[in-house]
């Protein structure tokens, strides 16, 4: 493990939640566009606290995206500017906490404070750790030409280039395979 587990859970969520846009989704459809997908999102990433499930939380989410992937696009100085405006919009207030199958992490916002608030400052405080390692050039966009996901790098050599929204990795390796095979026949 790199950082702890809340960072990497927490970059995890954010870059997932950033690749709901459909640029982002070879779907190509918005896959953050219900309540219900607010849901599963939500339940996938084990989100604790205060759930309302409806159209005001989808709001606010969608909203949230492009804010958030503005940390993969910044400069250092740029990031932490945004760090410090998102956190001091959300008034956070980090804490030490230990619940459910979790042992002790960083909250900064109350159980009671909206999703939308509480991923923008857990997204905020995760970012953290990367600037104060020296470590942002780990916030990536996918290396496929046809991508415009992001990818967060935890491997320890650094490699990886892919996002995990359309194989993109897979599709990647096919085609260098191909073009090998077409050079020797």
């Amino acid at each position: 493990m790199l950082f702890a587990h809340d960072t990497e859970v927490s970059l995890a969520t954010t870059a997932a939640l950033i690749n709901t846009v459909p640029g982002a989704s070879h779907s190509g459809i918005d896959e953050m566009s219900t309540a219900e997908h607010v849901v599963a999102f939500l339940d996938r990433f084990e989100f604790t606290g205060s759930r309302t499930g409806d159209a005001g939380e989808l709001d606010e989410l969608r909203a949230l995206r492009p804010r958030l992937r503005e940390l993969w696009t910044r400069d250092e100085e740029g990031v932490v500017d945004l760090i410090n405006g998102l956190l001091r919009e959300s008034n956070a207030l980090p804490q030490l906490v230990r619940h459910d199958a979790w042992d002790w992490h960083l909250h900064a916002t109350p159980a009671s404070a909206p999703v939308a608030v509480r991923a923008q400052v857990e997204a905020a405080m995760a970012v953290i750790d990367l600037v104060r390692a020296g470590e942002l050039s780990r916030l990536r966009e996918c290396a496929a030409d046809d991508c415009t996901a992001v990818v967060v790098d935890l491997s320890k050599n650094r490699s990886r280039r892919y996002c995990d929204v359309g194989n993109c990795g897979n599709r990647a390796n096919v085609a260098a395979y191909r073009a090998r095979r077409s050079r020797v026949q």
